[in-house]
């Protein structure tokens, strides 16, 4: 091959690779389109009624732009919101938000799933707010009351969720929102926290997180199966949320 010709061809492939490079650049750093407005959360003192508003700034205004109130529960115990899904055509993000109700029934001993659907419909200057209850879910085998503790954390795919009441937790399908019983420990021992990582990896503790011998974890990976068990305080971290023994349970 002549040498000016082995030049063209390398300089031609250079160009394909810098523009393939600066579009895959461009793809990644798309700002999502509410990526400027926050939601804080707030709780009355009984727990019954969970309130949250949205603010922040848009391109052409700034300030809050709403919000909602999820109401009546016996105790709300816990609440996650769920991974946004974008639509550009519609201009709107779409999000789930769990409420772990763990003081539900008429006896206060029931512990319920709520997953409501909000959807912000955003425009340059304004975030329209709709938030609509979707499911419902029993969660017959975990314990509640009006004092116990709830705990949830997430993956892309499942939800666990628990209680201090509970001798086990749940597994959650986000999808189809099929329920699996996590297991326990024998002789059995409390949950007292769900920690999860930034590889979807899942913590579910159980026991005394101040030492012991009445303590042990529960593993669970990306898709939702078991990884493995043991007895002692281990635990996932993430990289937004501290997870020490002190702030598990």
């Amino acid at each position: 091959m002549k040498p000016h010709l082995k030049i063209l061809i390398c300089f031609a492939a250079t160009l394909i690779c810098a523009a393939i490079g600066y579009g895959q650049e461009d793809r990644v750093s798309a700002a999502p389109i509410d990526g400027t407005l926050f939601t804080t959360y707030s709780m009355d003192s009984a727990h019954i009624g969970v309130s949250f508003s949205v603010c922040g700034s848009l391109p052409g205004s700034s300030g809050c732009y709403g919000g909602g109130t999820l109401t009546p529960f016996g105790r709300a115990g816990a609440i996650l919101e769920g991974n946004p899904k974008t639509d550009l055509s519609m201009n709107t993000v779409t999000r789930a938000i769990y409420v772990l109700d763990v003081a539900s029934g008429a006896s206060q001993n029931e512990v319920t799933l709520y997953v409501y659907t909000r959807v912000d419909t955003i425009t340059t200057d304004f975030d329209t707010i709709t938030t609509t209850l979707s499911q419902t879910i029993s969660l017959p085998s975990l314990r509640g009351n009006p004092s116990a503790l709830g705990y949830m954390a997430a993956n892309k795919q499942f939800l666990f969720a628990g209680t201090n009441a509970s001798t086990e937790g749940v597994e959650v399908n986000k999808r189809t929102f099929s329920v699996t019983e996590t297991g326990g420990f024998f002789p059995p021992i409390n949950v007292s926290g769900i920690a999860s990582d930034q590889y979807g990896y899942v913590t579910m503790s159980f026991g005394s997180l101040n030492g012991g011998a009445s303590n042990g974890f529960i593993v669970f990976g990306p898709d939702g199966a078991f990884q493995e068990d043991g007895g002692g305080l281990e635990f996932t971290v993430n990289t937004v949320q501290a997870a020490l023994p002190s702030t598990l349970h």
